[in-house]
């Protein structure tokens, strides 16, 4: 008997590790990798799919894109699956090979691809939220401002559907690039933005060609009735992209009646502060709830701009 009890016991013990990880691996969603959403020039554009243990039928596709270059690095589910989001992360084909014309008509491929896709990944097609910060917040609002109907006599079925999302909550986006940093600051490849003049092409090469892209890059100049509600995080100490784009695009979706909150964190620069997973993107989940499920926070939105702390990340020291 003694043995036995030993026995068991010795098969129990050796048995916690493999429990601990079968309950770690249950609580990682399931990853579906290098998902084709269109190929042209050669190159197959892709996402992966995240798909939550516990589903709420809502997505979040969320754009992989800094100063528009993408890679596959970059990928990670962002949270989102924890709170019951099937998530959509998309890349890009970078600049300058691409241009940001061609970026974001691969983006509003993306979202045609999902809405297409809806029933297979167990979303519905009415209720998609997109996220990203910087060139991925830019990204996100040009999909907020510009995305629309489909055409519904296109040769592929993809191409019948809406590119518009249900809601956006992003980082750090530029909105206005004929308004850089002050009224009249273009920086459509020159100025501030002279390093990212091949993200533009040959058009910005001529002030009447700046100014044509600047008008239909920039979200700001197409916000309007009916688009979806923007939820935007951005730093006021920004070095790269000025908390004025932010602001900008706040102050023109009041003009227009549409539903934008701004939440500043003071002393912020371009991304780096703690808050950033600990609050801000709790926060943004909130907001998807609201406006995806209907959800009310027990913090409620409306409160116009609200402003709050940052505490710098921390890096490690380097071993020397």
């Amino acid at each position: 008997m003694h043995l036995l009890h030993a026995l068991h016991r010795h098969f129990a013990l050796a048995a916690l590790p493999l429990l601990a990880v079968t309950i770690l691996h249950a609580q990682e969603p399931e990853r579906v990798r290098d998902v084709i959403y269109t190929k042209h020039d050669g190159v197959a554009l892709t996402m992966d799919v995240f798909k939550p243990e516990k589903p709420n039928g809502a997505g979040i596709i969320k754009i992989v894109s800094g100063g528009w270059k993408s890679n596959h690095n970059g990928i990670n589910d962002g949270t989102w699956p924890k709170a019951g989001y099937t998530t959509f992360v998309v890349v890009h084909g970078s600049q300058p090979r691409f241009q940001v014309e061609e970026i974001v008509a691969d983006l509003n491929r993306a979202v045609r691809f999902v809405r297409a896709h809806a029933a297979e990944y167990g979303v519905d097609p009415n209720k998609l939220g997109v996220t990203g910060g910087s060139a991925g917040g830019h990204l996100s609002l040009m999909l907020v401002t510009r995305g629309g109907p489909g055409d519904p006599k296109a040769v592929d079925p993809i191409d019948h559907e809406s590119s518009a999302v249900n809601a956006a909550a992003v980082f750090y986006p530029p909105t206005d690039y004929l308004n850089w940093f002050a009224d009249g600051d273009n920086a459509v490849g020159i100025g501030r933005l002279a390093a990212y003049a091949g993200a533009f092409g040959p058009k910005s090469a001529t002030e009447e060609g700046r100014q044509q892209l600047g008008h239909d890059l920039s979200p700001i100049y197409w916000v309007h009735k009916g688009q979806p509600p923007v939820f935007i995080v951005h730093g006021d100490a920004d070095p790269q992209v000025s908390l004025t784009q932010s602001q900008r695009f706040l102050k023109r979706c009041g003009e227009v009646g549409v539903t934008c909150e701004l939440f500043i964190r003071q002393g912020a620069g371009h991304g780096g502060w703690q808050e950033m997973a600990t609050e801000d993107t709790p926060r943004m989940t909130e907001w998807f709830d609201l406006q995806l499920l209907g959800k009310q926070p027990a913090k409620p939105f409306g409160q116009g701009v609200i402003s709050g702390p940052s505490t710098p990340v921390v890096k490690p020291a380097q071993k020397h």
